[in-house]
């Protein structure tokens, strides 16, 4: 049996698809990761296409990684068949990224009316990480009941927040620094570029420097 892992990521329709793109392409340099079941929903391949530049609203994986790539299987959201609606399918966990907050709302109440919220409702009931990263703000009370609904079984809220004392010069490397968190968190540790020593991190004394 393979040691490698089948990680799940879907994106909704929620803003900072960039982020995703970070993180599947992470996901598939990563030799531990031997599968990415990818699940993005019509308004996030609109939001992808309205974030990127793109004319039409294309192929999932060519949409996010810019061409296609072995390791990515990809869902079609609307499919409440497909296999990520079964717990015997494979899967160490799953990231949704970005999460719409209408996402976590029915996720919080199980209603699963798409294969992503399915997905996620047998994440949960295996006991597997779930984790999603919210970016809408700020919430309102229904919003924060149903993200402690979630956390209460068993997932975790991981806002897309980025951290300042690194002194990212760039979008990109904001996108960076919280992927490399963000899969670390699953535990993907990608580098300890952004890892706090005590006194500094190895990011923050290369830019100070620079």
């Amino acid at each position: 049996m393979s040691d490698q892992r089948n990680v799940t990521l879907a994106i909704t329709g929620a803003g900072g698809t960039r982020v995703a793109r970070f993180v599947l392409e992470s996901l598939v340099k990563d030799d531990r990761v031997g599968q990415v079941d990818l699940m993005v929903s019509a308004t996030g391949r609109k939001i992808i296409a309205h974030e990127t530049g793109l004319d039409s609203v294309g192929e999932a994986v060519e949409m996010v990684l810019g061409g296609p790539s072995p390791k990515v299987v990809t869902w079609d959201p609307e499919d409440l068949a497909g296999g990520p609606t079964s717990g015997s399918y494979p899967s160490w966990g799953m990231l949704v990224v970005p999460c719409s907050l209408g996402v976590v709302g029915r996720i919080a109440h199980g209603t699963a009316n798409t294969l992503i919220e399915r997905a996620a409702d047998v994440t949960l009931k295996e006991r597997r990480p779930l984790v999603l990263c919210v970016r809408e703000t700020p919430f309102n009370l229904i919003h924060l009941r149903n993200m402690t609904q979630v956390t209460e079984a068993g997932g975790t809220v991981y806002p897309i927040i980025p951290t300042f004392y690194n002194l990212p010069s760039s979008v990109d490397q904001v996108y960076e620094e919280f992927t490399a968190r963000l899969l670390g968190f699953l535990g993907l540790s990608q580098t300890d570029y952004y890892t706090y020593s005590g006194d500094e991190t190895p990011a923050h004394r290369d830019r100070v420097e620079s």
